[in-house]
């Protein structure tokens, strides 16, 4: 090993990091200049990947946690040809390819999307359980390691609390993380607020834990070694580092590991930038230059690259042409491609909790999609997930044959769990817990919207007719909060996610069609514990009708010349129906519309939206067991909504429906007083 020459390629790390900052007058240059001797060994001597075909499933994967410490990475990144200089020197502006945090590019090499911390290694866990799976099922063809960067920061957030356990519990081996210990966080050392053993920490959660100095070139790669050779328990390497290593005062003084150097460029911290240029052998006149050795060393290491990658791509094919079967259904998985699924011939029971009809739905889709992993937060058998497992087996450590992920109490750490496995590719993610508990998970819902990850989310209980355990389990502003990600677009322009709230039985299968046809952005399914009313079907075919789903709102009763159209989603809709004959009886013609997704609704054109809304010409009420705001924007600025305004209360569902007013009587007169008619 040439010491010498990573030190000075881990010194250009450095250089190019703390220059992209200075540029900007904005970033993080000190904890890119102390992790920089880590990813410097990773990339130069043990990371693979191809450098003709970034998105090769069997390539390791690097997810950074600490995203503020972007310079290092995309500085790395230039070393290995995936950046240029020009484009490092456009940090955080605008259009620039290098962002503040690290944002979703693979391939320029960007595996994740990182910023809050603690759900960059959280997501690398996913990731490292795809690889498991898909491993278990098509052997080392598909093999790989996942690398973890996580920082003092990053070891605080609770999620690495159930990150550490569930992946030490499952021995992922495949999962090797690198702890940059620098002692120093944004505001503070890390001994002001911090006095945890994270080795004891780590150890007791059964993870293989080395403890290194994390600017020595050997002792990392001697890590890293050891590491990859560990087999039943995933890795994390503590290296001590030094939090803007390499800087120095204009006198020359050292200035390394201040607080100072963290959230600013180096010029306004204390330090000097162009003496601490000169100490780290660069030309503070022209520090964008990569001396020709350092760009050698990365020029060999990306033709070793491609011949690793030539042996091993030659024995997938011979592998392929042994497992014609095999090597099909893989390319499917990679590929996207479902199953034929026949929805309409999923036997839904009348009257159903759609919680109870989504398990119907789970039950086919065990038997029909290999690749699909299911996961609860310790609530499988009431959000009915364990539909789903009945159908296979719960990972357990070592054993990755299954595909049921008890995630236990952490709702956040299974989120972003399911985020790596989406961002690792060939595996479909699906998750349960209560919607009230979907507040847990927001973080990462966020995420996965922003990454465009196609997870879905099972989310039960969905209104105060949680009843009995009253109004910490009972959600009232959830559905308003999350319908917010309808109205937020993506990168792609499109709405950031897919929300449907079912209004019956086969209104959840249908809504389950979409979730699996969505595979460009989250879905969240929110159901009912309680049984619902089927809804009518005035052609006999209540799963045709119920296709109207598709356009996001649709109609479910009608009159020629309806005087009011009515308009709810979820269980609602049904009580509406109620309404509705009640309206029919007193010779007030009416509409009833069912819309599960507003989002897609609000996709449609506006003829259709008014076909199906008429907010122009018919008076329109909305009903929702949630917050007023959330049906709003649809029943337009001269409609009027009966919801909640206030939090739940503890009794049996029915007694709150009467309490609440969520009754067929109450919502007749309060329509008939909308309407003048009393």
């Amino acid at each position: 090993m040439n010491t010498e020459l990573l030190n000075k390629a881990a010194n250009t790390v450095r250089v190019l990091a703390a220059s992209m900052v200075e540029k900007a007058k904005s970033g993080h240059p000190g904890g890119a200049m102390g992790g920089a001797d880590f990813v410097n060994v990773l990339y130069s001597q043990f990371l693979v990947t191809d450098p003709d075909d970034p998105t090769w499933i069997a390539r390791d994967r690097f997810f950074l946690d600490p995203g503020h410490m972007s310079p290092m990475l995309y500085s790395v990144l230039a070393l290995t040809g995936k950046y240029t200089v020009e484009e490092l020197q456009q940090l955080r502006q605008w259009g620039s390819v290098c962002p503040g945090h690290p944002e979703l590019d693979v391939e320029r090499g960007v595996e994740n999307t990182s910023g809050p911390l603690g759900q960059g290694h959280t997501m690398a866990v996913g990731c490292a359980i795809a690889e498991r799976f898909l491993q278990a099922r098509f052997g080392d063809v598909v093999s790989h390691k996942t690398y973890a960067f996580i920082s003092d920061g990053g070891v605080q957030e609770e999620i690495s609390q159930g990150a550490g356990r569930i992946a030490g519990y499952l021995g992922l081996a495949n999962l090797i993380m690198f702890y940059d210990s620098n002692k120093v966080q944004l505001s503070t050392n890390v001994d002001a607020v911090d006095r945890e053993d994270v080795a004891a920490k780590y150890r007791a959660w059964h993870w293989n834990v080395l403890e290194i100095d994390g600017t020595d070139p050997k002792a990392i790669a001697d890590a890293l070694t050891a590491a990859q050779a560990e087999t039943k328990r995933p890795t994390i390497i503590i290296g001590h580092t030094v939090m803007g290593r390499g800087a120095v005062t204009a006198t020359g003084e050292n200035f390394e590991g201040k607080c100072s150097t963290h959230g600013q460029p180096l010029s306004a911290s204390g330090a000097d930038y162009a003496m601490t240029m000169k100490n780290l052998g660069a030309d503070p006149e022209n520090p964008w230059l990569i001396p020709a050795d350092v760009e050698k060393l990365y020029a060999d290491r990306r033709e070793e690259l491609r011949a690793i990658c030539a042996k091993r791509k030659a024995a997938e094919a011979e592998w392929a042409k042994a497992n014609p079967e095999l090597a099909k259904e893989l390319d499917d998985f990679l590929n996207g491609k479902l199953p034929e699924i026949d929805y309409s011939a999923i036997a839904q029971k009348s009257g159903d909790a759609t919680r109870s009809a989504s398990a119907k739905v789970l039950d086919t889709l065990a038997q029909k999609v290999k690749n699909m992993i299911v996961a609860s937060a310790d609530l499988a058998n009431s959000d009915k997930t364990d539909a789903f497992l009945k159908r296979t087996t719960p990972f357990t450590n070592g054993d990755f044959s299954g595909a049921f992920l008890h995630a236990g109490v952490s709702e956040l750490t299974m989120a972003a769990i399911m985020n790596g496995i989406a961002l690792h590719g060939g595996v479909i993610g699906a998750c349960g817990t209560f919607f009230v508990f979907s507040d847990y998970m927001k973080p990462a819902v966020r995420m996965a919207a922003l990454m465009e990850l196609p997870v879905k989310y099972i989310w039960t209980h969905d209104a105060f007719r949680v009843g009995e355990d009253g109004p910490t389990h009972e959600p009232v502003e959830q559905e308003a909060q999350i319908r917010l990600m309808e109205e937020l677009k993506n990168f792609s322009g499109k709405p950031s996610m897919l929300v449907l709230r079912p209004a019956d039985a086969i209104e959840t299968s249908v809504a389950w069609q979409m979730a699996m046809e969505n595979t460009h952005t989250p879905t969240a399914l929110i159901l009912s514990r309680q049984n619902i009313k089927d809804l009518p079907a005035a052609t006999g075919n209540r799963f045709e009708e119920a296709q109207g789903a598709r356009m996001g709102g649709y109609v479910v009763m009608d009159s020629p010349h309806p005087q009011v159209v009515l308009v709810a989603n979820g269980s609602e809709v049904s009580l509406l129906c109620e309404v509705a004959t009640l309206l029919e009886a007193g010779e007030v013609p009416c509409r009833v519309v069912s819309v599960p997704s507003i989002g897609v609704f609000e996709e449609q054109s506006e003829e259709y939206r008014q076909s199906v809304i008429p907010t122009k010409g018919v008076p329109v009420f909305g009903l929702t067991a949630g917050l007023p705001s959330t049906l709003r924007g649809v029943v337009g600025p001269n409609g009027k909504v009966f919801g909640l305004d206030h939090f739940g209360a503890s009794a049996p569902y029915k007694v709150l429906d009467e309490k609440f007013g969520f009754t067929a009587q109450n919502i007749l007169e309060q329509v008939l007083k909308f309407l003048g008619r009393i």
